[in-house]
């Protein structure tokens, strides 16, 4: 079941959004990847997660996990997240990218992606004023299971169109859609790859600027 929820201009109900007729390849590449390592209905586990299979999205790419009911925080994330900021967003919560008259319908969305859980896509228009011109976004978040054989951790995609200008750069809604995934019992083993899976060590310096990488964090599950 989709469920399609649009907002006119700045998060209000009904309407149609902009947004919506933009393309993102790397939304795209995301959720081709993500479907790619499904087994019959069940979701993707982290260890599963191989950068180099999304290695043209790398920069928009991160990886979140449930606190608690409507609450997520970065463990992983790509440079694209930090110049959207303006700071490393590794640690911090996933709502700290919108608007505070968002956050609570986003945070709503949060619950349905690990309760459902759903594939959710979110359209996203950034806040505007001096330095900060039109920049338009979609977000993606698709579940994933964690240690605990819960889906507890999303794959994320953050996408923008437009120029980012003076950060933070943060966003109302203006669109959400969820899909309800219908999870089945694995029917055969999967291969493990290191890729996502938590590092021993703390993450290394940032790299100089042109090479898509994501920032590592110890975190324990």
């Amino acid at each position: 079941m989709v469920l399609t929820f649009f907002g006119k201009g700045r998060g209000a109900v009904g309407g149609t959004s902009d947004t919506n007729q933009i393309k993102f390849p790397a939304i795209q590449e995301v959720r081709a990847y993500w479907e790619a390592l499904r087994v019959g209905s069940d979701l993707p586990c982290r260890d599963q997660i191989d950068p180099r299979g999304l290695s043209k999205s790398l920069e928009q790419v991160f990886l979140i996990e449930q606190v608690a009911a409507g609450h997520a925080r970065f463990r992983l994330a790509g440079m694209h997240l930090a110049d959207l900021m303006g700071m490393d967003v590794t640690g911090m919560p996933l709502t700290s990218l919108f608007e505070p008259v968002a956050r609570t319908r986003f945070s709503a969305a949060l619950a349905t992606v690990f309760g459902g859980p759903s594939v959710t896509e979110v359209w996203l228009e950034a806040e505007r004023g001096i330095g900060r011109p039109a920049l338009n976004g979609r977000m993606l978040l698709l579940p994933l299971i964690g240690s605990s054989g819960e889906p507890n951790l999303a794959l994320g995609c953050l996408a923008t169109h437009g120029v980012l200008g003076r950060s933070p750069r943060r966003f109302a809604i203006s669109g959400l859609t969820h899909m309800q995934v219908d999870r089945a019992k694995l029917q055969s083993p999967v291969e493990k790859v290191t890729g996502f899976a938590d590092p021993q060590a703390d993450f290394a310096p940032r790299p100089p600027r042109g090479k898509p990488v994501l920032r590592i964090v110890s975190q324990n599950d």
